[in-house]
């Protein structure tokens, strides 16, 4: 047999197994690469649709970056050196969004312009599914995706592969190069040609750093050589920390120590500050900033931490109150702060605002507690688009938009189907070119605007958005939402928390953010000290996405014959009829912190 007819042969089985997988038939893992099985789980996960392709688009995605300046010689030149070959060299930004493409070849050109891998669009995997942009940007790596291994069956005629593109002096992913050709012309140097093509716009991104990085990146590096201890250095949109620093502190200490390092250094003074942790640690940093050129503090600088001494911040018996910032809500994290603040703003000159985030982040609850501070006497009416399909639910949108007085909130806005969207738009310009007593405030909620096109219409009533950041984005609220959420369940501080448990808490992702976090309190005792076995198999484990069902009972199971046999995976699989190298993939894919024995 030819190699091209070996080819063909393979690419047939791909495509066999590729319908397996979507029809949800059993698909063993020799029978397509691991990192596409992989990337083909995530897009069923996000609900990717396989049959067509329905991306996001950005309108003028923004060329004069550094990214761009630095890339677009390299990627000329590549395209010059490719002239007549059927390869389109692409760049996006770190998102996926394609900021350019060139092309030689008019049929691909064609090709390209079909399935939208065009500028302005989006190549997310979440987005279009596994492909070789988006695959490399939510693996963080190369990625080679050829044929039938996309996702999305209108790119099965093609073979691309893309690289990350990491900044030099931080580390953190700016955006991707992506080669894309026909599934005829695949061939591996491929990817050697465009891993190469990343690194020499990664040099370019090196000799376009301000002198501002480049210093504070010296000085950091001088302080990691001279100190054993915790070394952070930040400035505005760089942060590095040395290996004793992530391997001693937990995320949310991290989270903590970054933010104050950044309000310190903003004074472009040495000092020294002690600053209490989520975990209930005392730190004492030392902030020395980076004498770069431009203004005083604006380069950043270098911390020394040196962790004091245990505090009680989560297990202490008689806990400190928590603040309110507004009515119901606690919370001092700056993410959270800037946002209640954004919120009070848009409420108080009149802007039609949509709260975007995760589920759970308190989108409603902030809307209710601006509302109740800033007009405490006035009515506000929620109302919920789960419901748009009662007969019912308009009029009744209609009736509380038109009301002479009060504001609304709406929903779940993204649950909308088109025709509601168009009716609910309709009813919004109504309501806004009426004659009202009173100023009429409306609020919409959403958990992810890209993942419904179908609301432009809608979103044009709205000049104000505001997002919400996960609680794993601004963990240092934790104690505070710990104590407040303890103090509703049982007052005078008979319920509190131990300090393993309180460290378990802290270690969480929480995918299902403060939402979550309440519920796992409301389901024990209302008085005495919550232990860390009290504790349910979610907050045993660092997973980042919310579990299916049957993916949460397994969890549970592992978690529970963990803590039976303290901490012995030999036993626990064998009690749950697993073999060790199962359950040692299970405890990693899901995430789960193992019990101290």
């Amino acid at each position: 047999m030819s190699s091209r007819s070996r080819s063909a042969a393979g690419g047939d089985q791909l495509a066999r197994t590729r319908e397996n997988f979507l029809t949800r038939d059993a698909v063993e893992p020799q029978q397509v690469r691991g990192p596409i099985l992989a990337s083909w789980s995530r897009s069923r996960e996000w609900n990717v649709p396989a049959d067509h392709i329905e991306l996001s688009y950005v309108r003028d995605p923004d060329l004069d970056t550094p990214l761009t300046r630095s890339a677009m010689p390299v990627l000329r030149h590549l395209r010059d050196h490719l002239d007549g070959q059927p390869i389109s060299v692409i760049l996006t930004d770190a998102t996926g969004v394609v900021l350019t493409r060139l092309t030689s070849d008019p049929d691909l050109e064609r090709h390209l312009d079909g399935v939208n891998l065009a500028p302005g669009f989006s190549y997310a995997e979440e987005q279009v599914g596994t492909n070789g942009i988006g695959t490399a940007l939510e693996g963080g790596q190369p990625a080679h995706v050829f044929g039938h291994e996309h996702y999305a069956e209108h790119l099965e005629d093609l073979a691309c592969a893309g690289v990350p593109i990491h900044h030099p002096i931080s580390g953190k992913v700016v955006g991707a190069v992506d080669l894309t050709c026909w599934r005829k012309h695949a061939d591996r140097l491929l990817i050697a040609l465009v891993k190469t093509t990343a690194d020499q716009i990664t040099q370019a991104l090196l000799t376009d750093s301000s002198a501002q990085e480049l210093e504070l990146l010296q000085d950091y590096l001088r302080a990691c050589r001279r100190s054993n201890g915790i070394v952070l250095a930040l400035s505005k949109d760089l942060v590095m920390m040395n290996e004793h620093a992530r391997h001693v502190l937990d995320p949310g200490d991290q989270a903590v120590l970054l933010g104050q390092a950044g309000e310190a250094l903003a004074g472009g003074k040495s000092r020294a500050v002690e600053v209490e942790l989520p975990t209930g640690l005392t730190a004492r940093m030392h902030c020395h900033p980076t004498r770069g050129p431009g203004p005083l503090g604006s380069a950043g600088g270098v911390v020394h931490v040196k962790l004091l001494e245990v505090g009680r911040r989560l297990a202490a018996d008689s806990p400190a109150p928590a603040r309110m910032v507004l009515p119901s809500l606690v919370g001092s994290g700056a993410l959270w702060l800037r946002s209640c603040q954004q919120v009070q703003e848009a409420y108080e000159a009149g802007e039609w605002l949509v709260l975007e985030g995760e589920p759970g982040v308190g989108k409603l609850a902030l809307a209710r507690a601006v509302h109740q501070r800033r007009s405490p006497a006035g009515h506000l009416e929620v109302l919920d688009a789960a419901d748009a399909g009662a007969p019912d639910w308009l009029p009744g949108v209609r009736r509380a938009l038109l009301a002479p007085e009060g504001d609304v909130i709406i929903r779940h806005i993204d649950r909308l189907v088109p025709r509601q969207t168009h009716a609910l738009a309709s009813a919004l310009a109504h309501a806004r070119a009426a004659d009202r007593a009173e100023r009429l405030w409306v609020a919409v909620t959403l958990t992810r605007r890209t993942a419904a096109p179908n609301l432009t219409e809608l979103l044009r009533a709205f000049p104000g958005s505001v997002t919400l950041p996960p609680l794993r984005h601004h963990i240092e609220d934790l104690p505070e939402l710990t104590t407040f959420f303890l103090g509703k369940l049982s007052q005078h501080g008979r319920l509190s928390v131990s300090p393993e448990a309180a460290k378990l808490l802290v270690r969480s992702n929480w995918p299902g953010n403060v939402e979550q976090l309440w519920q796992v309190f409301r389901q024990h005792r209302r008085t005495g000290s919550i232990q860390a076995r009290d504790l349910p198999p979610e907050c045993w484990t660092v997973s980042r996405r919310l579990l299916s069902p049957l993916e949460a009972m397994e969890r549970d199971a592992i978690v529970q014959s963990l803590l039976d046999t303290e901490g012995n995976k030999a036993r626990a699989a064998e009690s749950l009829g697993m073999s060790r190298a199962t359950i040692y993939r299970k405890i990693h894919e899901y995430g789960i912190i193992i019990p101290a024995g």
